[in-house]
């Protein structure tokens, strides 16, 4: 072996994320917890309407929070966005089944709904910004 040392990769830049990204990203990480843990509620008060097993709460619950955990590593996309306006949704639709999931609906719809409204508020203005910063930057070097 040479006595040589390689010289350690320089980490790559991380990528800039957005307010929006950001808070949504949020907001649906917390609520698959909930909603993995309504599953196991809804299994253990077994609380489904009759005829369908409480062993499908777990599964609801389950395959809802990982939806919600892939689809917050998704809000980089405006299709993302979408997403999760479609999972707050469906736990809207849940209420229909189990009426108490109709709190977690408004409260995390009201959070999701604040998220990405008011987050692509801050990046519109960030962005507004940053370009006037440079606007001015181009002015004082005289070009």
């Amino acid at each position: 072996m040479s006595g040589a040392a390689v010289p350690a990769p320089a980490p790559r830049a991380r990528r800039p994320r957005g307010a929006a990204e950001s808070l949504a990203s949020i907001v649906l990480g917390s609520e698959s917890l909930i909603a993995f843990l309504g599953g196991l509620v809804i299994y253990g008060m077994d609380d489904l309407p009759g005829g369908i097993p409480a062993w499908w709460g777990i599964v609801a619950g389950v395959g809802l929070a990982l939806l919600m955990l892939v689809t917050a590593g998704l809000t980089r996309y405006r299709w993302g966005i979408a997403l999760g306006w479609a999972l707050q949704v469906v736990v809207a639709l849940g209420a229909f089944l189990v009426p108490a999931l109709a709190i977690v609906a408004v409260i995390f719809g009201l959070l999701y709904g604040y998220a990405t409204i008011k987050g692509a508020a801050l990046d519109k203005r960030n962005a507004r910004l940053a370009a006037s910063s440079l606007d001015e930057a181009e002015t004082a070097n005289g070009d």
